[in-house]
């Protein structure tokens, strides 16, 4: 009774669906085989890197469940905001001014996404960055953060690397690149447009399931064994 009346207080300004997100979360079993969980995979699109100046432009995230992605479930929004990129960005995601005026606030879209990804593990390749910017937006118009547990697909790429240098593997190439692009192509998996948020996710996905199913294969079974891989101590989060 008590842990809810400060949970309450704590959060009395905060909007209810962050309120909701935070109770699902605050005793969450991770002791089950990985195929029982549900998984949001996603990707934004950025004004820039600069956490204090920069924004989110676009979302596009696609759902895993029973470790398969699921056709048509799947969220993108383009996101007006308050500064228009610079021509460099605009040149990276190739998302212009004009699409962008038309775009909905990041205050409409947040409560969507938050409830798109309601009682799912986040997924992302370099996850932290997009989640600091969500965060950053969730803070500032709906007062709180969002406290799903999240899984880099970088750092799992890395935990399978050093598997593979560990058994077999050139332990001496350092040619080896993390980038989403060429891990992708290094797998053979399939190819979508690059820097665009909902194709970026589609990417992720696959390797994300392509990188699952070889850590099982190693005696990962539970989701806490992989979701202790994806926040390794080893690697610079």
């Amino acid at each position: 009774m008590f842990g809810l009346f400060r949970l309450f207080h704590r959060t009395k300004d905060v909007h209810p669906i962050l309120v909701e997100n935070q109770r699902f979360f605050l005793e969450f079993d991770q002791s089950r085989p990985i195929k029982d969980y549900e998984f949001t995979v996603f990707d934004t699109e950025l004004t820039g890197l600069n956490l204090r100046k920069d924004e989110i432009v676009s979302i596009g995230a696609v759902k895993v469940r029973n470790l398969r992605i699921v056709p048509g479930e799947n969220f993108h929004c383009y996101i007006r905001p308050q500064n228009l990129p610079s021509k460099a960005a605009t040149l990276i995601h190739r998302i212009t001014p004009d699409v962008l005026n038309e775009a909905h606030s990041i205050e409409e879209v947040l409560p969507e996404f938050v409830s798109f990804c309601h009682g799912s593990f986040l997924v992302g390749h370099y996850v932290g960055l997009d989640v600091r910017f969500l965060n950053k937006a969730l803070k500032q118009y709906l007062g709180g953060t969002i406290h799903n547990p999240c899984i880099d697909t970088m750092k799992l790429a890395q935990l399978y690397k050093e598997e593979q240098w560990g058994n077999y593997y050139d332990k001496f190439n350092y040619r080896i690149s993390f980038n989403l692009e060429d891990l992708s192509e290094e797998y053979g998996l399939p190819d979508f447009e690059p820097h665009d948020a909902l194709e970026d996710a589609y990417q992720t996905a696959y390797l994300f399931l392509f990188l699952v199913k070889k850590l099982r294969s190693g005696g990962f079974e539970t989701m806490k064994d992989l979701y202790m891989a994806g926040r390794s101590w080893r690697w610079i989060f």
